[in-house]
């Protein structure tokens, strides 16, 4: 049979439980317990067989369980309680007055009187862009826009499979985040029909990898509607002719995530494979995804009449997007390319996610080529042109085309995502603006934060609703509050009794074994088993001894093998009679990494030696349900990289919220969050040449850890059978991260540091014709035509020294500047430490105001140095133009003494 089409039958929805249709159509349910137990209790066990999809679900329950359900008074109750909550949490606008509000670009539901209304009852204008009834996001000067989120990946639901890992788990975040909060974001992606893999072991202990089809019909995607009311298509051209991609959208909140789609009649067998799996492995494929995810989406939101003020780039996989948005506001404004570049770096934002350099994707030109090179005509420039956007500086035409480098150079806002994080991307990049000081390079930093209502455990959230109130888990980020959370808040953490959570902890311990011995057992089952294990394999883990997790990817640097790098010490704790000690280990391994694929066979055969093997398991098939059971359930999280190649580790904030308490190694953002009052690091913060040295050192660092200092305490019970020390250490642990590394402090420092400048300046820039952008671009062809006449002299001290603490001289510098005049430069006397004969240690500049004319482009500048602290110091002065940092930190426009 051939040509075959389809249909699908849901159950009939009793009247008085219609909004459970609307409700399973927006994912909001997924971080709201209330709205998670009013599913589940309608099933409990086929809740769990459907996934925990609503839309599953709904296919597995009776006509004569929803005509029950109709009629129970207490599920009515408990529905309308849900119903109240959507409405004022996803259906009515964010608070008057504030800079944040919302909108979402809305899809039909069916209401309870069966007329037709959106998920969240806003209005759509009649060309299809986003509006409410208060606006959208408020500028200063009372303008609204739009800020399209791009990333490769989201991590909302495991019922949703769109993501691989950290990344994709953080733009989930960020958008429930962004829903709560009211920012106004469209989020971009891709829709993946296999998605990432699902891992197994074998016999061996193996990765193995399978790649199954999901069903769309059970996610809740709706078709995403163009400007002419049909369904939303675009195409861009690619190496094999058209890609065309359909637009889907899924309701995350108030947040609308449309997602791309090839799999398509209309395209080749190839084109179709583009949105098959996540990142697919090979380079041509892999160039074609981002070109889809940039240049696609760009298309995709202006095919829906939405044309963003700021885009927000999550990771190189996105950086495509510039040029097409480059493309667009030429178009758009009837401008050329230099405006168009005035505009369009000032109002992006661009988040690096990884310090290794793997993670950075570079593809040979003629990969590319392809997919600029329909944008000449419309840039007007050539296609080698359009590629050295991408490329090093001085490279020749065939260099690598770098993501990383093509999206900071089409970014104002560059940032990394904790402060070490940062630190180390300035370091790395240093050579994309040369003469630069590495610390003035311009990528900063917002360490990166947790959506606390998805992670937090159910006994935790009823102890934080007593204590701190119903609305807690967006107490610190609600539009009156301020950041840090407010102590007397916090406070109320300290008030919580012991023994409450204690309890609350042990209920999720016990969870998590229960979950551990029903998933191992299925792992073993798959391989035939025999009978004698299966029955042994119902009593591993020990609901009552101290349990530590180890779940992330398994790539080399970090390090899922420290722990056993001494074997015969490791099981001697491990099998301790008086204080027992448990390992929990998941995660997988990148398919083409052999070397992380042997880091988890070796845990695997470390684990089945028959004196530990009840103390040690390894999880197959690592998604967010284990992660939420880990991070609730175990007392440690045991975290091990390599200084400084972890990014962040945000798998280590959602354990704090619950309690669990952190040994980490000083990297990511355990850097800020460290504190011997809650949690303990491995070594200091040294950096070694030596890896082999390192994880000698670090390992005997993190044995003597344990022995000492963390298996003591959680063992030292003094009053009722409670640790009483750890409990503290808990509650400073959750303290920390509910003030410090929430996804609402995370997206509120974007919007204000980030967002709301740009959209300032998207719409400065463009008002009146983009004249602001017009004399942007004429000011930087002025520069670019005299700068290199600029020179400066060796500044010069009217008193030669040494100076005594407090004392001040005067310094001056003679200018030439040519042509240029003082009001567009900046002259900086810069100083600091001396580190060696031709280097400074964390330099510092001096603004030198213009103390003499001395005619025909040259000038006399001075300034007033303070000596602050003894030391010996270097100093010198250099010429920087006039502006914001898009233009002062302008490659080539920086001149030294």
């Amino acid at each position: 049979m051939t040509h075959l089409q389809t249909f699908q039958v849901f159950p009939t929805i009793p009247k008085p439980l219609a909004f459970l249709e609307a409700l399973s159509r927006n994912i909001w349910w997924s971080w709201h317990y209330d709205a998670v137990e009013l599913f589940r209790r309608i099933d409990p066990p086929r809740w769990d067989e459907a996934g925990r999809n609503p839309i599953v679900f709904s296919t597995y329950i009776s006509q004569k369980r929803l005509e029950e359900l109709a009629k129970d008074n207490s599920f009515l109750a408990h529905l309308e309680r849900v119903r109240g909550s959507y409405k004022k949490l996803v259906i009515a606008p964010p608070k008057e007055g504030h800079p944040l509000s919302a909108d979402s670009e809305p899809s039909q539901q069916t209401t309870d009187n069966g007329q037709r209304t959106t998920d969240n009852g806003q209005r759509t204008t009649d060309n299809g862009q986003l509006t409410t009834d208060n606006g959208q996001l408020t500028t200063d000067n009372g303008q609204q826009t739009v800020v399209a989120y791009f990333s490769m990946e989201f991590g909302i639901h495991e019922s949703i499979p769109l993501f691989a890992g950290g990344l994709g788990i953080l733009a989930g975040d960020h958008l429930k985040a962004a829903s709560d909060m009211g920012v106004p974001l469209a989020a971009v992606g891709l829709l993946y029909r296999q998605g990432y893999f699902r891992q197994f072991l074998d016999h061996e202990g193996w990765q193995q990898e399978a790649y199954p089809e999901t069903d769309f019909f059970r996610l809740p995607l709706r078709k995403a509607k163009g400007r002419s009311g049909k369904q939303a298509r675009i195409s861009l051209t690619g190496p094999d002719g058209e890609i065309y991609a359909d637009v889907w959208k899924i309701m995350v909140g108030r947040i609308p995530l449309f997602l791309l789609d090839t799999n398509l009649a209309v395209n080749p067998p190839q084109v179709r494979e583009i949105t098959a799996k996540l990142y697919a492995g090979e380079p041509k494929m892999r160039a074609a995804q981002e070109a889809l995810l940039g240049i696609g989406g760009m298309r995709a939101l202006a095919e829906m009449g939405i044309h963003p003020a700021v885009i927000h780039k999550n990771e190189g996989h996105c950086t495509f997007a510039s040029l097409e948005r480059l493309a667009q506001i030429m178009s758009l404004y009837d401008i050329d390319l230099k405006t168009a570049m005035e505009i369009v770096p000032r109002t992006t934002i661009f988040t690096t996610h990884t310090p290794v350099a793997a993670g950075h994707d570079e593809f040979p030109p003629d990969l590319v080529r392809p997919f600029v090179r329909p944008l000449q005509e419309r840039l007007g420039v050539t296609e080698d042109e359009i590629l050295a956007y991408g490329q090093s500086a001085g490279a020749g035409a065939e260099s690598p085309v770098s993501m990383f480098v093509l999206g900071v150079r089409m970014a104002q806002y560059c940032n990394g995502v904790s402060e070490l994080h940062g630190k180390v991307a300035r370091r790395m990049w240093a050579h994309v603006w040369p003469d630069v000081p590495e610390e003035e390079v311009p990528i900063t930093h917002v360490t990166n934060g947790v959506h606390i209502a998805s992670w937090i455990s159910h006994e935790n959230a009823l102890l934080f609703e007593r204590y701190i109130g119903p609305e807690w888990c967006v107490r610190p980020s609600a539009t009156e509050c301020s950041y840090p959370m407010d102590s007397d808040l916090l406070e109320r953490i300290d008030e919580v009794y012991d023994e409450e959570l204690w309890r609350a902890h042990e209920m999720s311990r016990s969870r998590l074994i229960r979950t551990c011995r029903r998933l191992v057992a299925k792992q073993y089952e798959r391989r035939n088993a025999p009978k004698a294990m299966m029955e042994e394999l119902k009593s591993i883990l020990d609901q009552h001894a101290m349990t530590i997790g180890f779940s992330r990817r398994f790539a080399s640097y970090k390090r899922a093998n420290l722990l056993l790098s001494d074997p015969e010490r490791l099981k001697k704790i491990l099998t301790s009679q008086t204080h027992p000690v448990q390992l929990i280990f998941a995660g997988k391994a990148h398919p083409k990494d052999d070397e992380g694929k042997g880091l988890i066979k070796h845990v695997i055969e470390f684990a089945r030696d028959h004196r530990i093997r009840h103390r040690m398991v390894f999880i197959e098939d690592y998604d967010i349900h284990i992660a939420r059971h880990l991070i609730h359930g175990t007392d440690v999280w045991l975290n091990t990289p390599r200084r400084p190649l972890e990014a962040c580790g945000t798998s280590g904030m959602k354990a704090a919220l619950n309690g669990v308490l952190n040994v980490s190694v000083l990297d990511g953002w355990w850097c800020e969050g460290y504190n011997e009052k809650r949690g303990w690091c491995i070594g200091s913060d040294e950096e070694y040449s030596d890896w082999d040295y390192q994880d000698a050192v670090e390992s005997q660092a993190l044995y003597n850890i344990l022995e000492n200092d963390v298996i003591p305490c959680f063992y030292e019970r003094r009053s009722g059978g409670v640790p009483t020390r750890w409990v503290k250490m808990m509650k400073e642990s959750i303290k920390m991260g509910m003030q410090f590394f929430c996804a609402h402090r995370m997206v509120s420092e974007y919007q204000s540091r980030f967002y709301l400048p740009a959209a300032e300046r998207y719409h400065s820039l463009i008002a009146d014709h983009a004249k602001e952008a017009a004399e942007l671009s004429r000011q930087r062809a002025r520069l670019s035509r005299l700068w290199r006449k600029i020179r400066i002299k060796p500044p010069a001290g009217d008193t030669e020294g040494p100076f005594r603490v407090g004392e001040t001289f005067r310094v001056s510098a003679e200018v030439y500047l040519g042509k240029l005049r003082p009001d567009e430069v900046e002259v900086e006397f810069y100083y600091g430490g001396l580190k060696s004969v031709d280097a400074l240690d964390s330099g510092h500049a001096e603004q030198m105001e213009m103390a003499e004319d001395r005619g025909n482009g040259n000038y006399l500048y001075a300034c007033t140095v303070t000596c602050r602290t003894s030391g010996r110091y270097g100093f010198t002065a250099r010429v920087m133009p006039r502006g914001d940092d898009w233009i002062k930190f302008a490659p080539g426009f920086i001149t030294w003494a």
